[in-house]
């Protein structure tokens, strides 16, 4: 018998199509009761039950008790993590639904991964870091550059505490949609509360498909931006209010 993990046991228990559609209905951050996972699966309530509780035993899931009610939520960035490295590897080699959703065009501009932003605007949003300077390769993975510490710090951002967490502060995230890197960690975490919190968007009720206004997009993408860049953008946005007063983020 072989020593270490056993990958197959956990392939297998993620690998269910009824376990792995309710383990990608929560990767859009918000815990859900078993009705609302049986929804999501398309099975019974008592076979979600099964399965919700095969999830629990493995420590991909956790339940929060609210009263008399209980909510499933998954366990940790970790898990997180290899589900949406699942579902890139799964795009990538050609794995994919015979019938998209109702939601796959929303959901591949803008969604939650866990709590961090996925899709076309985040992947955008990760390129320009990159390419302005502010996200760099470190011997330990992927770091912000003393520039883009002082990027986020001037919106708001606690680079040390967030620093303190038992998480990467930045970690490059497979965007199964875009198959371009897009930004995870409690860096990307923190950008997905701003965007919120600043209503450049607004989280699609029961999905995790997130819609931005031109404004707010054009905001977040400003993220990765330099003063000069940034101060530019402002004055088009600025010129553009003045053609259409009408206009609103």
């Amino acid at each position: 018998m072989k020593n270490g993990p056993d990958i197959a046991a956990l392939a297998s228990l993620i690998g269910d199509p009824a376990r792995a559609n309710i383990l990608a209905a929560l990767m859009g951050g918000r815990a859900l009761t078993a009705g609302e996972c049986a929804a999501e699966a398309g099975i019974s309530p008592s076979a979600a039950s099964g399965h919700l509780a095969r999830l629990l035993e493995a420590g991909l899931l956790v339940v929060l008790v609210q009263g008399r009610h209980r909510y499933f939520n998954i366990a940790g960035p970790d898990v997180a993590e290899a589900v949406e490295t699942l579902m890139g590897l799964a795009a990538r080699v050609g794995l994919k639904r015979t019938r998209p959703g109702p939601r796959e065009a929303a959901m591949r501009r803008a969604r939650f991964c866990y709590d961090h932003l996925a899709g076309n605007a985040a992947t955008a949003l990760f390129a320009r870091l990159v390419d302005r300077g502010m996200l760099v390769a470190q011997a330990d993975g992927l770091g912000l550059s003393a520039k883009g510490r002082l990027r986020f710090l001037a919106e708001g951002i606690d680079i040390a505490a967030l620093e303190e967490k038992p998480r990467p502060l930045c970690r490059a995230c497979l965007d199964w949609s875009e198959r371009r890197p897009h930004l995870a960690g409690s860096l990307g975490a923190a950008i997905a509360r701003l965007a919120i919190e600043r209503g450049w968007c607004r989280r699609e009720a029961a999905s995790r498909a997130v819609h931005f206004s031109p404004d707010g997009e054009r905001a977040l993408l400003a993220l990765g931006a330099t003063g000069q860049e940034e101060a530019l953008d402002a004055e088009e946005r600025g010129a553009d209010r003045t053609h259409h007063p009408a206009r609103r983020a």
